[in-house]
């Protein structure tokens, strides 16, 4: 139960973050309805990560698990995000346009950062590190 729990509110907090984010980016660029998509995408990948971060709680060292996990995530997530930026700029479009898509993929990229960041340091946290005890069962003496 525990292990759900601590799922539940990472993904409440990490939503938060890289939704708040997201909105701040929105305001300072003075995005409009381009924005729908930044969030949906925030939403995704919140969804997914606290996903990969409940299945790494379950591994047999789970701070091990969850760190190669955050590693992981912010790899796939970078290349991911790589292949939209080479997308935008391969387009054969004048550069107003591509000034205008810098914004949207900015908000694209920090938002997610923020969230799986988030997500990795609350499951770090209450995950800890797993301490063997003395014995054959692992009893304390």
């Amino acid at each position: 139960m525990r292990k759900f729990f601590t799922s539940l509110f990472a993904f409440i907090l990490s939503g938060f973050a890289g939704g708040l984010v997201a909105e701040e980016l929105a305001v300072a660029t003075g995005a409009e309805e381009e924005y729908i998509v930044v969030f949906m995408v925030s939403v995704l990948v919140t969804l997914v990560v606290t996903v990969v971060f409940f299945m790494a709680q379950f591994m047999a060292d789970p701070a091990m698990a969850v760190a190669k996990a955050a590693k992981w995530s912010l790899i796939v997530f970078a290349v991911l995000l790589t292949l939209v930026v080479g997308a935008v700029l391969y387009t054969d479009a004048s550069t107003q346009v591509i000034k205008r898509d810098v914004p949207m993929v900015a908000g694209l990229l920090l938002p997610g950062i923020v969230t799986i960041v988030v997500q990795w340091l609350f499951v770090r946290w209450r995950v800890g590190r797993a301490h063997t005890g003395f014995g054959r069962s692992g009893a304390n003496a």
